[in-house]
C-alpha cells in the first residue's frame, strides 16, 4: 500500500509543478526524493516518511506564493488525507516540510527527526554542487537578475525577511547560502556527499572570477 501512495504521489507532483520554475520543477522533486531514498537507507531512517516528504516539499515553494510559508505545509496535509494516509505519518511529513527550507539560516522551530535531517540535506546537496550552480543561474535569470556586480558585496547577516526578498546578483548567493550547506549537513551520508559538490563551486568560483577578469 505504501508503494501505491508512493505513486499516486509522485502523479500529483507532477500534475502540480507542470510548468513550474526549472530549479523548482518535477526534476529538482525527483532528484531529492532519489537521494532522500540513498541517504535513508544509509541512515536508517523511515524511508516511507521521508519519501513523501521530499516529494511534497516544494509543492508550494513560498517564494512563488508571495512568501506564505502555510500553503505548502496545507495542501501536503489536504493531500495525504485525501489519500488516507496515517494521521501518524501525514504530521510528521507536514513538519518535515514546515521546516525543511534554509529560511536565511535562521530556525524558526524546535521541531527535529531523523527523517527530517535526511529530507533536508537531500535538498541542500541539490543546491550545490554542479546542479546547484545551474540552478543559481536558472533562478536569476527567471528573476531577471546580474550574474555578477564587484559593486554589491553578499551580505551575510540578513534577517529572514531580507533573505526572503533579496535581488542581489546571482554569485552573492553563493556566499550567503549555498558555500554554507556543507557544514550544515545533518547527515553522515550528507556530509560526505557535500564534499566533492562544495569543492566543485569553489572551483567554479574561481574560474568565474578568472574569466570575469579576462585572466583566463
Amino acid at each position: 500500500m505504501q508503494q501505491v501512495i508512493i505513486a499516486q504521489t509522485i502523479e500529483y507532483v507532477k500534475n502540480q509543478l507542470s510548468g513550474a520554475e526549472g530549479g523548482h520543477d518535477w526534476f529538482h522533486i525527483e532528484r531529492v526524493w532519489k537521494t532522500t531514498k540513498r541517504i535513508a537507507a544509509e541512515e536508517g531512517a523511515d524511508s516511507y516518511v521521508a519519501e513523501l516528504a521530499a516529494l511534497l516539499h516544494d509543492i508550494a515553494d513560498p517564494k512563488f506564493h508571495n512568501n506564505d510559508e502555510s500553503i505548502g505545509p496545507a495542501t501536503s496535509k489536504n493531500f495525504l488525507q485525501s489519500m488516507q494516509v496515517d494521521a501518524d505519518v501525514t504530521n510528521h511529513v507536514v513538519a518535515i516540510i514546515e521546516n525543511v527550507s534554509y529560511k536565511g539560516g535562521h530556525k524558526s522551530s524546535s521541531f527535529s527527526s531523523p527523517e527530517l535531517d535526511v529530507v533536508q540535506d537531500a535538498d541542500r546537496l541539490d543546491a550545490i554542487g554542479a546542479i546547484g550552480i545551474a540552478r543559481a543561474f536558472n533562478y536569476g535569470g527567471f528573476k531577471n537578475r546580474k550574474m555578477y556586480d564587484a559593486a554589491i558585496p553578499p551580505k551575510l547577516d540578513m534577517t529572514k525577511e531580507e533573505y526572503r526578498t533579496s535581488t542581489a546578483p546571482t554569485i552573492n548567493h553563493f556566499y550567503e547560502k549555498l558555500l554554507l550547506l556543507k557544514d550544515g549537513m545533518k547527515t553522515k551520508t550528507g556530509k560526505r556527499m557535500a564534499k566533492d559538490r562544495h569543492q566543485f563551486m569553489e572551483t567554479f568560483l574561481e574560474q568565474f572570477y578568472g574569466e570575469w577578469e579576462g585572466e583566463r
